[in-house]
């Protein structure tokens, strides 16, 4: 994973972290809250040791050295039960001297004669008043310890450079450090979800997913619309919108796949069902006549056909009647629209998909089609359930694939587009359906109509010829 794939997961999930950072500040913040405060009472002395002559600098060196050697020894001397003992009598303590040890630190700067003796308690004037008689009792161990064999007081000499004071605030919980410590967990968890998450999540979210399976290039990207089973002809019923014009995107893309090819007939599949690959391919065909091309729309699909439902068109006789020889092609050919668009019905469904669509009746099929129309766009069967769909791409220009945001899988689009290759097929580009949007108001065509101009809305064929056409693929039908 590069920086900016691992940028992109994290803008894309910064919800995730921003709640996972808040709730660690808050967890922080309660156990801040809860915890019970301490205190902690500091106290410094500063050990020497006289010589013999004082005024000598090698007296001095030898007392400084012999001063260090004794504050390493005392450091396990004050926490020791002789010397407690008399702070908790003084004081009339309930802790015992191992407990009072506990609450109690002694330490030495490395290189010096200091000794610091720190008490931590609930309460901040006991704090203080423990270190402080803990000094004292100290002073007096050590003056005792000292001690010459004829009684004379020693060499070392004990003096208390500070004396303890009451905090004025705790030194534990420290607030602030904690919230900082539960945001970075909080993110840190968050990104740990979010990476885990990506590892387990193989669907296709948007541009850099395809580009991770494929290095064909992406031709469009259609938004998501709740209503699209409903009103699945955008660019028919609202021309201007940014679905309708992604289409048109699609459509600028498509010339320019083949630009000096002679005939382009393209099939439009995808890697398993609902992945809006005939609602893509009605919309494309209508986009393709807007511009004044010629278009045929055959409904290749002749397991589960769609296309004669979403045109609105009679879907009783169509390809498959026309392959076995049943009709002629201008008997089942529908005009459709205000441009030079027409559509071929699925039909019947035959028990034998595949043998019909690699026939000669459809390479003759697809000559007769491509010699008519400047696009032949073909709405052909899911890649991984069946082989129609690959049939056909050998067939045609190659195919275009189509994958649903946030439903179709890496994996799934990797495998279809193994099968084409392996065949001997061109995948001509993926086409990204569903992609989600927000505030696309903002960056809707609409507000750009009067550049756009109005776009006409394709009229269906008179009324009295769709009615005779109606009536004569019914009686062949039966």
């Amino acid at each position: 994973m590069t920086l900016s794939d691992f940028l992109r997961l994290m803008r894309r999930s910064a919800t995730t972290l921003i709640l996972l950072a808040l709730l660690g500040t808050l967890v922080a913040g309660v156990a801040s809250l809860s915890t019970t405060k301490l205190y902690k009472a500091s106290t410094r002395l500063y050990v020497t040791v006289q010589g013999a002559d004082e005024s000598s600098a090698g007296e001095a060196v030898q007392g400084s050295s012999a001063a260090q050697a004794k504050v390493r020894s005392y450091i396990k001397v004050v926490p020791s039960a002789s010397d407690l003992q008399p702070v908790i009598d003084d004081l009339h303590l309930s802790a015992s001297p191992a407990a009072l040890a506990a609450l109690l630190s002694v330490s030495s700067p490395t290189g010096t004669a200091l000794l610091d003796v720190s008490v931590t308690g609930t309460d901040p004037v006991t704090a203080a008043k423990t270190a402080n008689a803990i000094t004292s009792s100290f002073r007096a161990v050590v003056e005792d310890l000292e001690k010459l064999p004829d009684g004379q007081p020693g060499l070392v000499k004990v003096t208390s450079l500070q004396d303890a004071q009451a905090p004025g605030s705790p030194s534990s919980p420290i607030v602030p450090l904690n919230l900082t410590l539960g945001l970075l967990a909080g993110l840190l968890a968050g990104v740990a979800a979010t990476l885990l998450r990506n590892s387990l999540d193989t669907r296709i979210h948007g541009n850099h997913d395809v580009a991770s399976v494929t290095d064909s290039p992406l031709l469009g990207s259609i938004g998501y619309a709740p209503d699209a089973a409903t009103s699945p002809l955008i660019v028919q019923h609202d021309p201007r919108s940014p679905r309708a014009e992604s289409f048109r995107t699609l459509r600028t893309n498509l010339q320019f796949l083949d630009p000096g090819a002679r005939s382009r007939s393209y099939v439009i599949t995808s890697a398993l069902p609902s992945e809006g690959k005939s609602t893509t391919a009605a919309n494309l065909a209508i986009a393709i006549a807007e511009s004044g091309a010629s278009v045929a729309l055959v409904d290749a699909d002749l397991r589960r056909p769609r296309t004669a439902e979403i045109m609105g068109i009679e879907g009783a006789v169509g390809l498959s009647d026309l392959l076995i020889g049943r009709v002629e092609l201008e008997d089942v050919l529908q005009p459709w629209g205000q441009g030079e668009m027409s559509v071929l019905a699925a039909g019947r469904i035959p028990p034998n998909p595949s043998e019909l669509l690699g026939s000669r009746s459809m390479h003759a099929l697809l000559e007769e089609l491509t010699a008519r129309f400047d696009y032949v766009l073909m709405d052909a069967p899911p890649l991984l359930p069946v082989t129609d769909a690959a049939v056909l791409s050998k067939l045609t220009n190659g195919a275009m694939v189509v994958a649903a945001a946030r439903s179709s899988r890496r994996g799934q689009m990797r495998e279809a587009l193994d099968l084409l290759d392996k065949i001997g097929a061109k995948t001509l580009g993926i086409i990204l359906t569903k992609v989600p949007t927000t505030g696309s108001s903002r960056y809707g065509y609409g507000q750009y109509a009067a550049y756009y101009g109005r776009v006409p809305e394709p009229e269906e064929a008179p009324v009295a010829r769709r009615t005779a056409r109606r009536s004569r693929l019914q009686e062949w039908a039966r």
